[in-house]
């Protein structure tokens, strides 16, 4: 029997599928399941009910609950979205399908070094500060490149793209620009210094008060929390 609960939470996600796909989403974006705020049931609901199987991390303990906690971890895509310390990549290699917050040569080596004890290869993300905001993680923008090319070095890593978290904004046009001048910093990268790579990147940007001004810039994945579980 579903619950009033999870009918409730249903009813969020289709109405973030219509915003997305009013923003410009036609069926390219992910949306990722922020679960700071979620219990481990509402996770398998969202998994059960609402086809929604990215779910996105950021916290190590609260993801290690969580892991033990869900029934439907076997569908699940597990995202760590989070700032990730280097003594805690051992818990979360085997659980992750992608890191979205590499921002540090430091912190490659050691998932380089946990994934290759389990003979995986993780999907990577290199995170930007496109704020550069002193209080938060990430690199600047113009030390992307040269750390992108540092991750040749770790056979057991694959970039896939570039995440951002862009600062608070009072208007809908700053977003755009924030995530507009990392969407062409990233692309610029990969075309130009990552030749090897192939393909298009993953670019994670944009959140529950920003998401849709994310896909107008090209966004592939959003993280959406706030907006699915906080009333």
């Amino acid at each position: 029997m579903i619950t009033e609960q999870t009918r409730a939470l249903m009813t969020r996600v289709e109405d973030i599928r219509a915003r997305m796909r009013a923003a410009g989403d036609r069926g390219q974006v992910t949306l990722l399941a922020a679960v700071k705020y979620a219990t481990a049931e509402q996770i398998d609901a969202l998994i059960e009910h609402g086809g929604v199987c990215d779910i996105g991390e950021n916290r190590v303990q609260q993801l290690l609950e969580h892991y033990e906690a869900m029934h439907h971890r076997d569908r699940a895509r597990i995202h760590f979205i989070g700032s990730l310390q280097t003594n805690k990549v051992k818990y979360i290699a085997d659980k992750v399908c992608m890191i979205h917050s590499l921002d540090s040569y430091r912190l490659g080596q050691e998932i380089e070094k946990q994934c290759a004890k389990i003979g995986k290869t993780m999907d990577v993300l290199a995170e930007i500060n496109s704020g550069r905001e002193q209080n938060k993680g990430g690199l600047l923008p113009e030390e992307a490149a040269e750390f992108c090319l540092s991750l040749r070095d770790f056979p057991h890593l694959r970039l896939r793209g570039f995440m951002t978290m862009a600062p608070k904004c009072e208007k809908f046009e700053e977003y755009r620009k924030f995530f507009a001048e990392t969407y062409q910093n990233g692309l610029d990268i990969w075309r130009k210094k990552l030749d090897n790579i192939g393909g298009a990147p993953i670019m994670s940007m944009g959140m529950s008060d920003s998401f849709e001004a994310a896909i107008m810039e090209g966004a592939t994945i959003v993280r959406v929390g706030g907006a699915l579980f906080r009333d």
